[in-house]
């Protein structure tokens, strides 16, 4: 088979039993890889409770996984989130995802819960459980130090094992799988870790094409300022977007009471770049490098973490923040939601962390003692405990990261449309009503937003099921990667079919968490953002956002999705007629 293997590695904890199985063709060839396929195999079992040992916890690479394909080798992790409820993906670089291929498995499918902490290592066709006992309490260095030999390691921290709701996997090259708390239900199995090695490679249908699309790909990100500009992603990473939020006037701030921090330019890009000297660093094989480490090789902060452990807790160190990154990864514990806990329980007891109390306060997150044991829950959840759940500034219970949706009414629409809740990644509108790209859009207002949203969702859950970065898309289009894909498989494919498939997938997820009790109530954002003005200068008004024109654009996406007036299906017929 050309760009898939075709298999799925079926694993059981409860009985330490694996067998390799055949995924349908039409599976891969309509849901293709990634988010797509681990939610079409969510199918039978997306109404389980998250930590019922029965529910999956799917690893899914894509068919340019293994290739050259720019940006490809990565995977998705899709189970269903113990922090938002919600059907749940996550997609990580590195190692990981190309040695899983390079082992001949497109999908690596656990169940079960194991009666003693165990790790899984898979070699080509063999699977072996090893005894986990003396690294269950080790943090994530310690994990992948003690596995790093039998290959590329994805392990939990101290924060899976005591099933914090926000607790990540982590790849042992210091890449995450963030946001939702699957680490918590790779915790709740018992499994401590999965390292994987392979030697198989993967087939190409059509080599010629291929090195075309490739170098179609390579002359785009090029010739994009955003990527390889002298103040693009390669060059300071994503934490150059600190001061082009700074300059909108939609940085998080005081958890979201404001949407300025004068001190931001501490941690921007270039102040990280001169005080960390940092290097160059990114996932394997990746042309663009957008990942920046220290002098200790150590991963440094992305935006949205230097932004939520700095503005939105009012904190200007440089180093306490890394500090907080650092903690975060070793311990295994999403930064996101983690800082925005911190800055809700700030607010809420009337004086957010020190800088130099943040640490203490991760590690009792992870180990769930003292303060800790409310703050392993969340926001939404600690809000509701101190009897101030309007303080929480998530959506579905997810944490909104550092774009502040007063700022850019795609973005507040966006948040709330997301099928795992307030994400930033499901449609990225910052693209085009900050980054202005493709073409500008206006930042303040609601026209047109439904039907561009819904595209972008659609178009990123193609992104998602490929599996490809979502920065290529700086400088290639779906064009280019349709291209890739037909020449990787022998199987024709257009920019409108991977939306087509794209528009499957989000109308599944939607209709997993309708299932699971969602609806529109659930698409709205903190009340907050409709009665507070943010931090309004330099000739830029931060208004509150209208709410009855919300509703509107909130019922056009409804009509253009096809969905009822609760923006939930009538009935089970989308489902029944899905491959």
């Amino acid at each position: 088979m050309n760009g898939w293997t075709g298999r799925i590695l079926r694993v059981d904890l409860t009985t330490a039993t694996a067998r390799h199985d055949v995924i349908p063709r039409q599976w891969l060839e309509e849901y293709l890889g990634g988010r797509g396929l681990g939610v079409r195999l969510m199918r039978d079992c997306f109404r389980l409770d998250h930590f019922d040992p029965a529910m999956p916890l799917i690893f899914s690479v894509g068919p340019l996984c293994g290739t050259a394909a720019p940006t490809a080798a990565r995977l998705s992790v899709v189970s269903r989130s113990p922090l938002t409820g919600t059907i749940y993906d996550c997609s990580a670089g590195g190692r990981f995802a190309w040695r899983l291929k390079a082992a001949g498995i497109d999908v690596l499918y656990i169940t079960g819960r194991s009666a003693t902490p165990v790790s899984l290592a898979i070699r080509n066709d063999c699977v072996e459980f090893l005894p986990a006992d003396e690294l269950w309490g080790c943090d994530i260095p310690a994990t992948v130090a003690a596995l790093k030999e039998r290959g590329s390691v994805a392990a939990i921290g101290p924060a899976g094992e005591h099933g914090v709701l926000f607790a990540n996997i982590m790849m042992g090259e210091g890449n995450s799988v963030g946001r939702g708390g699957l680490g918590a239900v790779m915790g709740a199995k018992r499994l401590k870790a999965v390292v994987v090695q392979g030697d198989r490679k993967t087939e190409i249908a059509d080599p010629a094409l291929f090195d075309k699309a490739r170098q179609d790909v390579m002359r785009l990100f090029k010739a994009s300022p955003m990527i390889f500009g002298p103040l693009g992603i390669a060059e300071f990473g994503t934490p150059v977007l600190v001061d082009l939020m700074a300059q909108r006037r939609m940085a998080p701030t005081a958890n979201f009471r404001k949407t300025f921090f004068a001190n931001s330019g501490n941690y921007s890009g270039p102040a990280i770049k001169e005080a960390c000297e940092a290097k160059k660093d990114g996932c394997y094989g990746c042309p663009i490098q957008c990942k920046k480490s220290g002098c200790d090789g150590k991963h440094l902060p992305e935006y949205e973490t230097v932004s939520h452990f700095g503005a939105l807790n009012n904190v200007d160190n440089l180093r306490a923040i890394v500090t907080a990154n650092n903690r975060c990864n070793d311990l295994g514990l999403d930064t996101i939601t983690a800082a925005a806990t911190l800055s809700a329980w700030g607010e809420i007891r009337g004086r957010f962390p020190t800088a130099g109390e943040i640490p203490a306060l991760l590690e009792d997150m992870a180990l769930r003692r003292g303060d800790g044991e409310l703050l392993a829950l969340g926001s939404r959840r600690l809000a509701e405990q101190l009897g101030r759940p309007e303080l929480s500034m998530s959506v579905k219970s997810l944490e909104l990261p550092a774009y502040d949706p007063r700022g850019a009414y795609g973005m507040a629409l966006a948040y709330c449309t997301s099928p795992r809740g307030g994400c930033h990644l499901r449609a990225y509108p910052i693209s085009h009503e900050i980054l202005r790209k493709p073409v500008p859009t206006d930042r303040f207002s609601f026209s047109g937003k439904a039907r561009i949203i819904s595209i972008a969702e659609d178009t990123n859950a193609a992104v998602d099921s490929l599996v490809a970065c979502k920065f290529s898309f700086f400088g290639a289009s779906l064009e280019e990667y349709a291209e890739l894909l037909t020449a990787a498989t022998g199987i024709e494919y257009s920019p409108q079919r991977l939306k087509e498939i794209g528009r499957r997938i989000v109308l599944t997820e939607r209709f997993y968490n309708y299932a699971n009790g969602f609806s529109r109530t659930d698409d709205l954002l903190p009340e907050r953002f409709f009665g507070e003005a943010g931090s309004s200068g330099d000739g830029i008004e931060i208004r509150p956002i209208d709410r009855l024109r919300f509703d509107e654009e909130l019922d056009k996406y409804y009509r253009i999705r096809g969905l009822n007036a609760d923006g939930c299906f009538d009935d089970q017929y989308f489902l029944e007629n899905q491959p």
